[in-house]
């Protein structure tokens, strides 16, 4: 019989990239899609089964969870000029699929796409929004099986949040923000589709770990520095690239210049003095190594062809 995964996001980049990978292993996949995105179902596989709403509405969630073998939430918010504009998608929403999953006579697995930022609530509205997802799936989930899934910076074709600043890079200028020493961890987004899939294909995990948070990065163990990511963008790029030091004071007046713009425009900020938080923060560096040994994922890209495929190019060909 054929599984049928509950989706959420599937119009967003990471969404996509899992409804597709969920597609070609074979699965049946019910995503759900709120209606001011209907217009992107059409860039999606056709095989697709859209139930239109959004996670307030219990009709909907009914019918996107019935018969469900899994549910996996990747929808949220990225972008936001205040702590609502967050806390809805990426805290109620997981509220409301969390009560949603237990009402069923067959309660679904949940898998929850989280983030990295989760670590450390203190430092932004995303980050604080994250981790009260969380909290919210463990105090509303605990007859569920659920996972956890807290990815690092994930990036390819499609991206649109680290993107343009891979294309800046490629345009041979590369700004450099905070400490010498700071380390990120990176995520290729089909390692990410693929250690969704290794989970859904390991049901015996869920059962034998009831409830579990996992880190997910790209397996290198101290990550990078963003010199490091930026030599790495010089060999895709062919091409050295002039590093600009950003000073912390020049980031956070920026951000703030930022954030009042958007509350004139209206428009959902990226650059925000929270987000500049985030991005001084010295250690977002991931450790995969128990979600390895949970279920025998391994990430397969590397970061100097992960990078030339979000820039659309061949790795051999661009590199020199």
């Amino acid at each position: 019989m054929v599984r049928t995964i509950a989706l959420t996001g599937a119009t967003g980049f990471i969404g996509g990239a899992v409804a597709a990978r969920l597609l070609g292993a074979g699965y049946r996949v019910r995503a759900l899609v709120r209606p001011g995105s209907v217009h992107k179902c059409s860039q999606l596989p056709a095989k697709i089964e859209w139930v239109k709403g959004d996670c307030a509405e219990k009709a909907a969630l009914g019918e996107l969870l019935a018969g469900a073998d899994s549910l996996i939430h990747c929808a949220g918010a990225v972008r936001g000029a205040s702590a609502p504009a967050f806390s809805g998608a990426n805290e109620d929403g997981v509220a409301s699929l969390a009560q949603a999953a237990q009402a069923q006579k067959s309660p679904p697995r949940f898998l929850l796409i989280s983030s990295l930022a989760a670590r450390e609530p203190q430092l932004s509205l995303y980050a604080a929004s994250k981790r009260a997802g969380e909290e919210a799936l463990r105090r509303l989930g605990e007859n569920l099986f659920w996972t956890v899934f807290r990815p690092a910076a994930v990036y390819g074709p499609g991206d649109r949040e680290l993107l343009p600043l891979f294309q800046t890079m490629f345009r041979g200028i590369a700004p450099v923000l905070g400490s010498p020493a700071s380390r990120v961890s990176m995520l290729y987004v089909g390692d990410l589709a693929a250690a969704i899939l290794t989970w859904l294909e390991r049901p015996g995990l869920n059962h034998a770990v009831k409830h579990a948070v996992y880190e997910v990065g790209d397996g290198r163990p101290q990550g990078y520095t963003w010199q490091e990511i930026i030599d790495i963008a010089a060999q895709c790029r062919g091409k050295g690239i002039v590093r600009i030091m950003v000073p912390d004071w020049l980031a956070k007046t920026l951000a703030q210049c930022n954030l009042a713009a958007a509350g004139l425009s209206g428009h959902a900020p990226m650059l925000t003095p929270w987000k500049v938080r985030e991005l001084l923060h010295p250690n977002w560096v991931a450790d995969s190594g128990p979600l390895t040994a949970a279920t025998g994922w391994q990430p397969e890209m590397a970061l100097a062809e992960g990078i030339c495929r979000t820039m659309g190019l061949d790795m051999h060909k661009g590199m020199a």
